[in-house]
């Protein structure tokens, strides 16, 4: 399974002042596969993995102090193996686990910035919260769900991930579909890599739905760590209830039947930390940066995986999977939150755009940086001269270079209104550009 976060592996492994590594992300993306497997590839010492949650005696190794060459010393008699700096990967697995390892990736950087090391966990961001954590002294990266093109070189389709990685064109109309057809299946799968096994071994997308309601009884499970801070009876109603409101506008009151604004909050607020789910605020195309304008108030939100989306709802396949354009499946919503994951894998910040006239129903679905400008983006069907909310940000933007509808149509331009019509399968490409490649 190739993972293009890869490439920005080897790019770190390489840089000459590299920091420590902090690899974040929901449960269950894959950070531990992927580390795994760049570790025994690409290094040409060795490859250490420190489970700090199966190893939770290891603990005490950063109790005492923070002396980097005592922590390692003691690492190496516990693994019964040399780490030698420069040459060999150390990889800190389950590190939220650890409050005190996290607090020693700065000392590391300080004192054996030559040592290659890596740490990833579930959770982070409640542990990072917690602790007094150094600017400067770690990177952060960020991993997500497989995005389409990553579904398919996993299902072996390595010429068409290419094509729909290269500039966007209108392709001939068997390969086009043939494009649909296979996204059709990854919106129900979805990216999350054990769906995807268990999907593509035997050929069957009924297989990841069982995978998805064991992972999502694994989040739920998830709440008992963080119950302390919010009702989790909630917390089970507004991840059910913010995954069949993807492309509406928020009300927490919507959310949650019998509990208050302020624990329904709480509740949201706690699944976005967790990364379940993605806070997608209102802002103004007027300029940038989009969160100088960005709304507390107004917001939409998307899920972690379109697959578990699906999941929650409850989709019934025999309907849903065969209907004929793909922006009708679930009244467009799988749509939405499939280009929204799409533009994210590439960690794009993402915006929408509402008006702000009292009862206005105005909106267009994402506002996107690309090339130093900001792009306006709808998905939808329909001709240019029903997308009046798009229509109507061009005329009071006009420093928007143009526009973007994503569909199941092949690809065109209509360069006097400047708006470009993509097929779906083009989401991830249009923000990427040429900055990701499958040859590595």
């Amino acid at each position: 399974m190739k993972r293009f976060i890869t490439q920005k592996l080897i790019f770190w492994r390489d840089r000459k002042n590299r920091k420590p590594l902090l690899l974040r992300g929901a449960r269950q993306v894959g950070k531990t596969w992927v580390v795994s497997n760049f570790g025994k590839k690409h290094f040409p010492g060795r490859f250490h993995l420190i489970d700090l949650e199966k190893n939770a005696d290891w603990h005490q190794i950063f109790e005492r102090n923070l002396d980097v060459k005592r922590i390692v010393s003691e690492l190496e008699i516990l693994t019964n193996a040399r780490i030698t700096p420069g040459r060999d990967l150390l990889f800190i697995d389950e590190i939220q686990s650890c409050p005190r390892a996290l607090m020693a990736l700065r000392y590391f950087y300080e004192d054996m910035p030559e040592l290659h090391i890596i740490a990833a966990g579930s959770l982070l961001e409640f542990a990072l919260r917690d602790i007094s954590f150094p600017v400067g002294r770690v990177q952060n990266m960020a991993m997500y769900p497989l995005c389409f093109a990553e579904f398919l070189l996993a299902a072996g389709k390595t010429v068409a991930a290419q094509s729909i990685l290269a500039p966007p064109e209108k392709l001939p109309d068997a390969v086009h579909n043939m494009l649909l057809g296979e996204l059709r299946r990854y919106l129900f799968i979805g990216g999350m890599p054990e769906c995807v096994n268990a999907a593509l071994e035997n050929d069957k997308v009924r297989d990841a739905f069982v995978v998805q309601a064991d992972l999502l009884h694994t989040f739920r499970q998830d709440f008992g760590k963080y119950a302390a801070f919010s009702n989790r009876r909630c917390l089970d109603a507004v991840l059910t209830s913010t995954a069949q409101n993807i492309g509406k506008q928020i009300k927490y009151a919507r959310l949650a039947e019998g509990f208050t604004n302020p624990t329904i909050k709480r509740a949201f607020d706690l699944l976005t930390l967790a990364q379940l789910i993605r806070k997608i605020p209102a802002a103004s195309p007027a300029g940038l940066p989009l969160g100088a304008s960005a709304s507390e108030k107004k917001f939409k939100s998307l899920m972690l995986d379109v697959g578990l989306v699906q999941s929650l709802c409850k989709l019934p396949l025999e309907s849903e999977f065969l209907r004929s354009d793909l922006l009708n499946i679930y009244q467009g919503a799988l749509a939405e939150q499939f280009v929204g994951q799409e533009f994210l894998a590439t960690e794009q910040e993402l915006f929408y755009w509402a008006r702000e006239a009292k009862s206005s129903s105005a909106e267009v679905d994402y506002l996107i940086v690309k090339n130093g400008s900001i792009v306006p983006v709808e998905v939808k069907s329909g001709a240019s001269g029903r997308l009046r909310s798009l229509h109507m940000v061009m005329q009071n933007y006009p420093d928007c270079p143009g526009g973007y509808i994503f569909s199941s149509a092949p690809y065109a331009q209509l360069s006097q209104k400047k708006l470009t019509f993509l097929p779906l399968y083009y989401a991830f490409q249009q923000v990427a550009g040429g900055t990701v490649s499958i040859d590595f």
